[in-house]
């Protein structure tokens, strides 16, 4: 339900001819979306019933500065007042997915144990831009999977290697073959 309400506010936005002011709301609305998920007290203070929905949506245009476009303004003091500002990381993310969809750009993650040298990277990159005919851009986490996996969510793409089921594919080929 969150997601369809959110999609709403968000193509509120994106129908804003003016792309600068897209982009600037979709930057600030990620710092404002990770502030509220990273910072509990931010979150809590903002879901709290025991605060007016005046002072909510003080907080955030005072933590905001100054210069923020009237776009954003709007749409802040219409999510406070609607009782909706816990749905800002969804507006976020929303946009910023339509925003790689009209670049043509998109962002993906590898998860490995060892870290992947700059050109192995590169290459990772190449291939699956070559694949999709977009522009990838991949960054590096650690965990704890015994092998590697990349993944690109907004387009769908979820590749995954494990030294555990190259193990058992090559058993279960074996054992077939005899």
């Amino acid at each position: 339900m969150e997601e369809l309400v959110a999609q709403r506010y968000a193509n509120a936005i994106l129908s804003n001819s003016d792309t600068n002011i897209v982009s600037s709301c979709a930057k600030t609305l990620s710092v404002l979306s990770d502030a509220l998920k990273s910072n509990n007290f931010f979150g809590n203070s903002l879901s709290s019933p025991l605060m007016s929905k005046e002072k909510k949506i003080s907080i955030i245009t005072d933590s905001l500065g100054g210069n923020v476009d009237m776009v954003l303004s709007n749409l802040i003091k219409v999510l406070g007042e609607k009782g909706r500002l816990n749905i800002i990381p969804s507006i976020s993310k929303i946009i910023n997915s339509e925003l790689q969809k009209l670049d043509n750009k998109y962002q993906g993650v590898v998860k490995s144990t060892n870290e992947l040298a700059t050109s192995e990277l590169k290459e990772l990159e190449d291939k699956l831009s070559a694949y999709t005919k977009s522009a990838i851009t991949l960054t590096q986490e650690r965990s704890n999977l015994d092998g590697m996996k990349v993944s690109v969510e907004d387009l769908g793409i979820e590749v995954n290697f494990s030294k555990e089921r190259v193990k058992s594919d090559l058993i279960d080929f074996i054992s077939r073959a005899i």
